[in-house]
């Protein structure tokens, strides 16, 4: 049950599963665009573009996909942090510029695939920032038409979960599961987690397949016994109690994964009868791996690290340390980033 990123477990797990994925396609692509793929033919790749540094901060899902007719890719980008990156343009850039070399080198193409860029953001806070590249080059918007021509620029989807209601979320049920649970993970309200949960219960219903239900329970349960910080004991047992009066099938499933957390230390509270505010176990190794991307990022770009600097840097909080590393590449000094930590 060890999960070092539940987040990306939870979306690689259903959007594996094509009709998902298609699902999505269908309800949330732009019609313009939509004319032109020829959903049919959607195969998911196995190929990630993410490395290993930033594995905390995003995940990545590549399809193959016929547009206008001719080859071409979908890459959706998931972005599982409470708070906003700036350089999400420049950093999916990156992810498009790696597939096309992919490409180039598999295949000894001499022509590159069209790649349709989708952003999936589920964080606390509401998505202000532009979706273009442009916006990211100083002075950009400042320059006449016909010399924007020979700079870089281009567009992302993007899907701010934060902003869907409960009748904005479409598609079939596994579907609207996903997102309904991603918008609500990082309530600080456990009530609204809660709901959430006997919510997505009732959506199950309309499955015919029991079985297949009760594994997607069983699945999306898991992550949220994982990924949320916040529940106690109390919450543990209203979900338990209230399951078993709208799903049954489930009232077993949360008992055994919460006795299972609970002998591993991520859910200390539920013995405690409480959680001292947080799953220490689970937000202690997360820390700590986030830590250890964090030096390693730092010692690529500016060299050997102090050990004071080290030890200063394995202090910190997660929240600092994600926007250590979001920020990687904006910083031209070592000073840059120590105004998080001296």
């Amino acid at each position: 049950m060890k999960i070092q990123n539940p987040h990306d477990k939870f979306f690689k797990e259903t959007f594996s599963n094509t009709a998902v994925a298609k699902d999505f396609m269908k309800n949330y692509l732009p019609k313009s665009i939509i004319n032109i793929v020829d959903i049919d033919t959607l195969e998911p790749q196995k190929d990630s573009f993410i490395n290993e540094d930033l594995q905390e901060v995003f995940s990545d899902m590549l399809f193959r996909v016929n547009i206008n007719k001719r080859e071409g890719y979908i890459y959706f980008l998931f972005e599982h942090k409470s708070y906003i990156g700036k350089n999400i343009s420049f950093q999916l850039l990156k992810y498009m510029i790696e597939i096309w070399e992919s490409k180039i080198k598999k295949e000894k193409a001499d022509e590159l695939p069209m790649i349709i860029p989708l952003v999936v953001y589920h964080g606390s806070d509401e998505w202000k920032i532009k979706t273009t590249l442009g916006e990211m080059i100083k002075g950009y918007g400042e320059l006449p038409e016909d010399v924007k021509k020979y700079m870089p620029d281009y567009e992302y989807l993007l899907y701010d979960l934060s902003k869907y209601t409960d009748e904005q979320i479409k598609g079939e049920v596994q579907l609207r599961i996903l997102l309904t649970i991603f918008r609500d993970i990082f309530s600080k309200d456990s009530k609204v987690v809660r709901k959430t949960v006997l919510r997505a219960a009732e959506y199950l219903k309309e499955l015919d397949d029991r079985q297949t239900g009760i594994e997607y329970f069983e699945t999306f349960m898991r992550y949220i016994l994982n990924a949320r910080q916040r529940l106690t004991k109390e919450d543990v047992n209203d979900i338990v109690e209230n399951i078993e009066k709208t799903y049954p099938e489930g009232s077993e499933v949360v008992m055994t994964l919460a006795e299972q957390l609970k002998e591993e230390g991520k859910l200390k509270g539920i013995e405690e009868g409480k959680l001292k505010g947080k799953q220490e176990g689970f937000e202690e190794g997360e820390t700590k791996a986030l830590s250890k991307s964090a030096i390693r990022l730092l010692t690529k770009k500016f060299g050997k690290l102090s050990e004071e600097t080290k030890s200063k840097i394995e202090k910190l909080d997660s929240i600092t340390l994600e926007i250590i590393i979001d920020q990687i590449f904006e910083y031209k000094t070592l000073d840059d980033a120590k105004r998080y930590f001296d």
